[in-house]
This record gives structure tokens, sequence and C-alpha cells, in this order.
């Protein structure tokens, strides 16, 4: 049990560093990116899906 308390304890640690050094800000930009790219190209795949069928 003091092994799960001690991993965790590492995590959280971690964690609060890249929360605290603006690395999360930096991801945030990155995922917000990607999310709209993943958007458009769902859009367009699912044009062509539906363009194929006809």
């Amino acid at each position: 049990m003091l092994y799960y308390a001690f991993v965790f304890f590492i995590a959280a640690v971690v964690a609060g560093l890249l929360g605290f050094t603006g690395i999360a800000a930096g991801a945030v930009e990155i995922i917000r990116i990607l999310f709209v790219v993943f958007i458009v190209l769902f859009v367009v795949s699912l044009i062509m899906g539906l363009k194929r069928r006809k």
C-alpha cells in the first residue's frame, strides 16, 4: 500500500511541475489545433463517403 502512495505522490509532483512551468498552456494550443484538424478530416471523410454511395 505504501508503494501505491509513493507512485501517486511522484505522479502528482510530475503533473504539478508540468502545470506550473507553462507546458500545460502550450499543450492546450496543440490540442486545439489537432482537434480542428481531425474535425475537418472527419467532415471531409463523411462527405466523400456519402458521395461514394450515390
